[in-house]
């Protein structure tokens, strides 16, 4: 194969999320989100998140080490109850300051921020209001957004919206973000949470692009490309209706600020067609995106499902999948899995390069993707994580053929830099370049270790992607 290239100024770095690595929860005037509402243990043997990996008072130690490996960028989540504590009201300078503070750092060190507006917790004061189910929920985040957007348009670029709003719709038991405010048709209620995450996404793009003049904005699903399991037709047509509801028709709105029709049509079929104003649409169309990113981890392959059911089922977690009333997800034994459990595609994340660019045009980020898996520290204070090398190899390799195929792609900001609190595993599942020094319920002495996947990805990005070795 010929040499590996990357566009030069290609955003090489790392991902993490508020609620996951921050902790802090009771300090800087934070107010509770629905992810700290589960901190007396969500899931049995898992912590909460409370502590996580302490980020929030070991911001300058962890940006010195990501600047130390050599990070472009780095993509982080603003805490929307850290901003707002009770979502709607008076701005907290402390989280102000808090994440100017950590912004300016990451500057100093040319390190460009790359900030996710709302990572899976919305403050707990908007869920027992109604949650996304309620539109003024929308008006709130158009709120917070106009007050990050103000504070620090002279410090980012980049911005994205809403992480995974798929999962957030499709899946939200397994994120800890299940609604209690159902309607009794569920079907409804999902489509309805998706609208009104789809017009709070838009009214926020509108405000970036008034208020932040030199800024791009975007969405961050999370995409899998998806196989059909067979050459029988009823299995390529699962496949359709599987990525029309777990992919595209976020990206479709998001980006072309239209719905699909086949998929409202579907809609008016079951009877579960969303409620909407007569502006919203307008709204939708004029709040387009100017580049996507995206979470990658493994591939999806569907078959046809012959009972048809009309209810979304629910599995253990993201990637697990879900089962509509045409598709079920099956495993493909063609691929390998991780010690987790999920299944290992390198070639599926060039697949999805290709899918999603050609059905859009615009400019791509890789804002999440990696390998979780049980690293162990060493009396001599290393960790020997071989196989997440392995795995980014794999993956980097194919990110730069997708490249050479025509794909625009911008920045690769793996999950995660550093250790965090895996959402359905605890600490246990470490995704990081550098260890936490912490146990599910023991925090020791929260150092922070480099493993060896740090040196290696150091020289990666120190040669733009040339040596993978």
């Amino acid at each position: 194969m010929k040499k590996l290239k990357f566009p030069k100024g290609f955003l090489w770095g790392g991902s993490t999320s508020a609620y996951q690595f921050e902790g802090g929860v009771n300090q800087g005037g934070k107010g509770l989100s629905v992810q700290d509402k589960n901190k007396d243990n969500w899931m049995p043997g898992v912590t909460g998140f409370e502590v996580c990996s302490d980020h929030y008072n070991n911001w300058k130690t962890d940006v010195k080490m990501l600047a130390e490996l050599g990070f472009k960028s780095y993509r982080f989540s603003i805490a929307w109850s850290r901003i707002i504590p009770d979502g709607d009201g008076n701005i907290n300078k402390e989280g102000i300051n808090f994440y100017k503070n950590l912004i300016l750092e990451l500057k100093k060190y040319n390190i460009e921020p790359v900030v996710t507006m709302y990572h899976f917790d919305l403050p707990l004061a908007l869920e027992k209001k109604g949650g996304w189910l309620s539109r003024n929920t929308v008006d709130a985040f158009e709120k917070f957004a106009r007050a990050i957007f103000n504070e620090y348009k002279d410090l980012v670029k980049y911005w994205l919206t809403i992480n995974e709003q798929n999962i957030v719709v499709l899946m939200s038991d397994v994120i800890g973000m299940a609604n209690t405010h159902s309607t009794g048709n569920k079907i409804k209620d999902k489509w309805q949470i998706n609208h009104n995450l789809l017009l709070a996404q838009a009214k926020a793009v509108i405000a970036c692009k008034e208020i932040c003049k030199n800024a791009l904005i975007g969405p961050a699903p999370n995409i899998s490309v998806t196989y059909p399991n067979s050459n029988k037709p009823l299995d390529f047509l699962a496949k359709l209706d599987f990525d029309m509801e777990r992919n595209w028709v976020y990206l479709d709105v998001g980006v072309k600020g239209v719905y699909p029709n086949v998929f409202l049509r579907k809609l008016e079929k079951l009877n579960s067609m969303f409620d909407y104003e007569k502006n919203d649409m307008k709204i939708l169309k004029k709040g387009t995106a100017d580049f996507i990113a995206f979470n990658y981890y493994n591939s999806a392959t569907i078959k046809y499902k012959q009972a048809h059911t009309n209810n979304l089922e629910i599995k253990k977690d993201q990637q697990s999948g879900l089962v509509g009333d045409t598709y079920e997800k099956v495993r493909n034994k063609n691929l390998p899995l991780t010690e987790f459990n999920w299944e290992i595609d390198p070639e599926g994340l060039r697949n999805t390069l290709r899918d999603i660019h050609e059905r859009y045009g615009l400019p791509l980020m890789i804002t999440e993707n990696g390998i979780g898996g049980y690293d162990t520290l060493t009396e001599q204070g290393t960790i020997n994580d071989d196989y997440r090398i392995k795995y980014y190899q794999a993956h980097i390799t194919q990110m730069a053929l997708a490249i050479d195929d025509g794909v625009e792609l911008i920045g690769y900001m793996p999950w995660s830099a550093i250790d965090l609190v895996s959402t359905h595993e605890g600490v246990k599942k470490r995704y990081g370049f550098i260890f936490v020094n912490r146990d599910e319920f023991d925090l020791k002495d929260m150092k922070r270790y480099k493993k060896k996947s740090f040196f290696w990805y150091q020289n990666v990005i120190k040669t733009n992607g040339e040596n993978l070795s």
